[in-house]
């Protein structure tokens, strides 16, 4: 894509030939913004834009997203479904099996709200990394994205994917053209949380890496707006499935275990890990364990490059 306005010129004309009305799955992050936005100016009112609270959120996200979407002047819906996805998320410990279940709730929920907007359509924030890593019959899986190997085979409405063959720095040049404030907002997975608790994602436990997410996002953002660091492409913890031994005060502890994860990205597609300084990483180790000292007692850094892992842990 060497033209921002142009890609955004022929997607609304290409959007507006629909025939019907669409629903777009909005989370706020950026592919999905401006999914949303596009298909807000092709088809006005006839877009229903569906936030869904699984449960899996990052913190404070709800409340952000509402406004940030009232904002944009997008008709949408805000559908609390947290008790639903934890009950289908009861014993799912495999990675795979997470991103499918998740998938195919999205789009239970999704269905139910086009049938209530009498819509044909579903407009998704699909890019081209997330196809590629689904793999197809000529392409090894590397892990399933939840709109893309997740997605049930009748799913009963048809898809539109304005983003499809954009990488995720020529979203956000389109971001920016548009004049998002989303435009530099870090990747956050269509899973969610879900996918940053290794292991079972109990309320209890997405509850710990939820506040962790939001000690390690804040800690950095601090660094970076006092020029003590670079904004890495994506920064997150993720909680790990043991238990380590650790003390408070003169008594033995057992607590989590978690890891703080930060790359820089031009893609998605190769990422290295950032080398945060260590009094930023002194200084989020001992926030986390000081404001979470009755669930966590170890914290990591993960200084592994894209390839050979990948960006989330699932």
């Amino acid at each position: 894509m060497k033209d921002p306005q142009r890609f955004i010129e022929e997607k609304v004309e290409e959007i507006k030939k629909v025939d019907g009305k669409a629903v777009v799955g909005c989370s706020g992050g950026v592919d999905s913004t401006v999914s949303a936005v596009l298909a807000s100016k092709a088809l006005g009112d006839d877009l229903l834009a569906v936030y869904v609270d699984t449960g899996y959120m990052r913190k404070n996200e709800t409340e952000k997203i509402d406004n940030i979407l009232k904002e944009m002047g997008v008709n949408h819906v805000v559908i609390d479904a947290r008790e639903e996805f934890y009950d289908a998320m009861e014993g799912i410990v495999d990675p795979e099996e997470k991103r499918k279940i998740i998938g195919n709730k999205f789009i239970e929920v999704f269905e139910r709200e086009a049938e209530k907007f009498d819509a044909d359509y579903l407009v998704q924030g699909t890019i081209a990394p997330d196809w590629i890593e689904s793999g197809d019959e000529n392409r090894d899986t590397i892990k399933s994205h939840h709109n893309v190997g997740g997605l049930p085979e009748e799913m009963g409405l048809d898809l539109i994917e304005p983003l499809q063959d954009l990488y995720k720095n020529e979203v956000r040049e389109v971001a920016r053209e548009l004049g998002l404030s989303t435009a530099e907002k870090q990747p956050f997975p269509g899973p969610g949380l879900a996918i940053r608790v290794i292991g079972e994602a109990t309320p209890e436990r997405t509850e710990i890496v939820r506040e962790a997410c939001h000690i390690v996002e804040m800690e950095i953002n601090k660094a970076v707006e006092k020029g003590e660091m670079e904004r890495p492409w994506q920064y997150f913890a993720v909680l790990l499935p043991v238990k380590t031994v650790g003390v408070q005060g003169d008594k033995r502890a057992y607590g989590h275990t978690i890891a703080i994860r930060a790359v820089q990205s031009l893609d998605a597609m190769t990422a290295s890990f950032s080398k945060i300084p260590p009094e930023i990483m002194a200084r989020i180790s001992t926030k986390i364990t000081n404001q979470m000292k009755d669930e966590v007692n170890r914290v990591v850094y993960d200084i592994t490059n894209k390839p050979p892992g990948t960006i989330e842990w699932e």
